[in-house]
């Protein structure tokens, strides 16, 4: 039976306004706070970069300090109902301000979603997608 940490609602407010997508390819010069270079880089093209804040908080309102953090598992497709890729980030508890970058995207719309693991297993619920356009 898979056990779930309920974050607060906040914290998925967090991820989505944190969530930066850039490396869009075609030309632009789009950087971002995770260090991307422009989009003529060879390295950021049909690259998405997503950026978030740890939580604070669980939906009952108990503080989860971040040593509790053991890594978030980071979910995309071109599917927002079947994310099949998944990619698992380590070492949730080393800074508040997280970000990764997933590249060798092939054209069109990727959606993402996140969810956070406690040292204990507990998982949280997806955050909202969002999704990211790429056109090269």
């Amino acid at each position: 039976m898979k056990r779930v940490i309920k974050m607060s609602k906040a914290w998925i407010a967090a991820f989505i306004v944190g969530v930066l997508l850039t490396g869009c390819g075609g030309g632009s010069s789009e950087t971002s706070s995770a260090g991307s270079s422009g989009a003529g880089s060879p390295n950021d093209v049909r690259t998405a970069v997503l950026s978030w804040s740890a939580p604070l908080t669980r939906v009952n309102g108990d503080s989860i300090p971040m040593g509790e953090l053991d890594k978030y598992v980071i979910r995309y497709g071109q599917d927002s109902g079947n994310l099949s890729e998944q990619v698992v980030v380590t070492n949730a508890q080393a800074e508040a301000e997280m970000s990764y970058e997933i590249g060798g995207l092939d054209n069109g719309t990727w959606y993402f979603t996140i969810q956070v693991q406690d040292t204990n297993g507990l998982i949280s619920e997806p955050s909202q997608v969002v999704s990211k356009s790429i056109q090269s």
